[in-house]
């Protein structure tokens, strides 16, 4: 039992229960589709509790939470959260996902963590639901709590629900990330990766190792930040090994990225050079180093390139052919990275756009991976098709997922009319109601259950997907409040 003593960071915050909650529930690695851990935690709260929970051979849980007195006859809500985080590091960082708690820090209004991912993407929304099952100082009609899992790398949980496993009306999803916005729709998304054989030549005489490193970009959430034209450290890359191609060189490494979500921040490679030629490979990427500092000066705050020599007595010897390499190096150049299209109805909103996500070598193949997202379904299938085709054209196998629905707004929701009202009354002032590029579980909800009435709220949290991540304290404190006033509101329109 975790000790009052380990609360420290959190202390003096309010609601003091929902940060207790989400202190216990950083302590819990939960990557995903690794989520038992976090799946006992959640069942052994409903025990302790006395509230009835049914999991199903997903690994998906449902809380039922008793109505007040007087409200048994009014409408069930559902507060929908996923359980599992994505999970990114600093690569300075000793930190292992499956065993090690998040480090919180507190820093002013702000709550992150210590040089990894923090969790609130959906940690906090987690917190919320559980602080509501036993909050008794507000009214509210029957509640369920439905925590998902594997939301970050396929939504494999919600796709996996049976028809029968919920039964209410309404559906608040906490799973955005910014204070005073309702969300009424989500883009879709896919995955498409290339898988490139690997071809091998022979070692040059004299040659040795040398490492390329690409660092501290800020990389971020592949939907919510693909606007702000943040660097992509596996372009970097392709850059830097493109213009080293006026010298003779071999590779046996490369890497970049990690999830299929996320702008990559870090990408590396090891070179093997003939010493004669180092002092001008230095100059070659000390030259780029300077040009993209221009490039994204306002994007960028301290990016790192690193090219050093290595001692080779650990290094494998066993090099890419040379024209393989050059086919990668352009396959990495010409797979477009960004936005590919805005939205000619809501003003600000990405329409389309694909991320490239991942590069790393599985056995003997290069794998070359992207995501795709869009709120047009055939848009989404376009883009998909274009890398696709680029791909094949490259001769790589290519593997499509099959990805996930858009979520359709509905601006006559009357669960979004009835929580504007709730918000205006709060807060003085209007929320403002968006659509996110964001892949939301509400598409896949719909599809399953059409009769769902469904808006997402949630606190503000910034940098999602990448070390950078954090929650604004004061805003957690808004969106509980929020939560508790539309969960009241539901109950007595329905008395």
């Amino acid at each position: 039992m975790l000790t009052e003593q380990k609360y420290e960071v959190i202390e003096g915050l309010i609601p003091y229960d929902l940060w207790k909650k989400f202190y216990e529930i950083s302590q819990i690695p939960r990557q995903s589709k690794h989520e038992d851990r976090i799946r006992l935690y959640l069942k052994n709260f409903a025990g302790q509790n006395n509230l009835n929970f049914k999991e199903d051979s997903a690994g998906n849980i449902l809380i039922y939470i008793p109505p007040q007195p007087g409200f048994e006859n009014t409408p069930t809500v559902i507060l929908q959260s996923h359980v599992d985080m994505v999970c990114e590091k600093n690569k300075n960082v000793v930190h292992d996902f499956n065993k090690d708690p998040i480090k919180l820090i507190r820093s002013g209004d702000w709550i992150k963590a210590d040089g990894t991912t923090l969790g609130a993407d959906n940690g906090i929304g987690v917190a919320a639901a559980l602080a509501i099952a036993t909050d008794e100082s507000f009214d509210h009609g029957p509640i369920e709590l439905l925590f998902t899992v594997d939301e970050e790398t396929g939504l494999t949980g919600v796709n996996n629900l049976s028809n029968d496993f919920i039964s209410g009306k309404y559906l608040l999803n906490l799973d955005t990330e910014e204070e005073g916005v309702f969300y009424i729709g989500c883009a879709g998304g896919m995955d498409t990766v290339g898988s490139f054989k690997i071809e091998y030549g022979k070692l040059k005489k004299d040659y040795q190792p040398y490492y390329l490193f690409i660092t501290n970009l800020r990389g971020g959430h592949s939907g919510l930040n693909i606007h702000e034209g943040r660097a992509n450290a596996i372009k970097f890359l392709a850059f830097i090994l493109k213009n080293l191609q006026e010298l003779d060189y071999q590779i046996s490494y490369l890497s970049g990225g990690s999830k299929r979500n996320a702008i990559p921040r870090e990408a590396e490679a090891i070179l093997w050079l003939h010493p004669e030629d180092e002092i001008k490979a230095i100059e070659i990427v000390n030259a780029f180093a300077i040009e993209a500092a221009l490039e994204f000066k306002n994007r960028e705050n301290d990016i790192k390139i690193i090219f050093e020599r290595k001692e080779n007595n650990s290094i494998t010897k066993k090099v890419f052919d040379d024209k393989f390499i050059r086919k990668v190096i352009n396959v990495l150049l010409a797979i477009p990275h960004g936005v590919i299209s805005m939205s000619s109805e809501i003003e600000g909103l990405v329409e389309t756009s694909t991320n490239l996500a991942t590069l790393a070598i599985e056995e003997d193949y290069l794998k070359i991976g992207t995501s795709q997202r869009s709120s047009i379904e055939s848009a989404k299938r376009n883009i998909g098709n274009s890398i696709r085709a680029l791909f094949e054209l490259a001769e790589a196998e290519v593997k499509v997922s099959d990805g996930y629905p858009a979520w359709q707004p509905n601006v006559n929701s009357n669960l979004l009319k009835l929580s504007k009202k709730v918000y205006k009354n709060l807060y003085g002032e209007e929320p403002e109601i968006k659509a996110v590029h964001a892949g939301l579980e509400c598409g896949v909800l719909l599809e399953k259950f059409p009769w769902l009435d469904i808006i997402s709220l949630g606190p503000t949290i910034e940098g999602a997907h990448s070390p950078e991540e954090r929650v604004k304290i004061s805003d957690v404190n808004k969106f509980y409040n929020l939560l508790k006033a539309i969960l009241t509101e539901i109950s007595k329109e329905y008395l």
